[in-house]
């Protein structure tokens, strides 16, 4: 989030691991103000059902940006049931280019137990590398501690937790309450 809108707001550590045909998505839920923190039991992972079809997405940024994103994918699904890529791309394109969107600040996992994306304002559908994706205040203490994690004999969500575990130890903005959901 721009500093100049909400200064010293921090917060959010959302992980997405793919292993073994599961894909586990974990928000921690903390958010802070500056030194202070504002909450500590966010719920910043949710489960979509659009067309019948379990898709789940962990968000980071302003709330109600997130909400609003979460509506416009949910419709994009909606539209084109069972394609993930193509409600991606054109929730990227409508965000990037609409003069109302363009403003909103938050950053999108989303998976449907088969494929992960990192979806940004900037236009971006990321697919991960090393089937590991993490957005947020600590988002890259939890990608470095999931990808070494992914070298032992954990499961996908073992790997999550114990990695979220990782950054709540090193980021002050990450806690250990967690969201986790599982798909597949």
């Amino acid at each position: 989030m721009s500093d100049e809108k909400f200064p010293g707001w921090h917060g959010t550590t959302i992980l997405a691991v793919r292993r073994g045909g599961k894909v586990v998505v974990a928000g921690d839920g903390q958010v802070s103000v500056g030194q202070t923190v504002m909450k500590g039991t966010a719920r910043k992972v949710r489960r979509l059902k659009p067309g019948g079809h379990d898709v789940v997405v962990g968000f980071a940024g302003s709330t109600a940006d997130a909400f609003t994103l979460l509506e416009r994918l949910e419709k994009k699904l909606e539209s084109a049931p069972g394609q993930l890529a193509r409600a991606c791309v054109d929730l990227a394109k409508d965000w990037r280019m609409d003069k109302y969107l363009r403003n909103l600040e938050a950053m999108l996992i989303v998976t449907d137990g088969r494929d992960i994306f990192v979806v940004t304002g900037a236009g971006d559908v990321l697919e991960p590398e090393h089937d590991v994706a993490a957005i947020g205040s600590g988002g890259n203490y939890a990608l470095a501690a999931a990808r070494g994690l992914m070298a032992s004999d954990l499961d996908a969500e073992g790997v999550a937790r114990k990695a979220m575990a990782i950054a709540a130890d090193i980021c002050v903005y990450t806690n250990g309450n967690l969201t986790v959901e599982v798909l597949g």
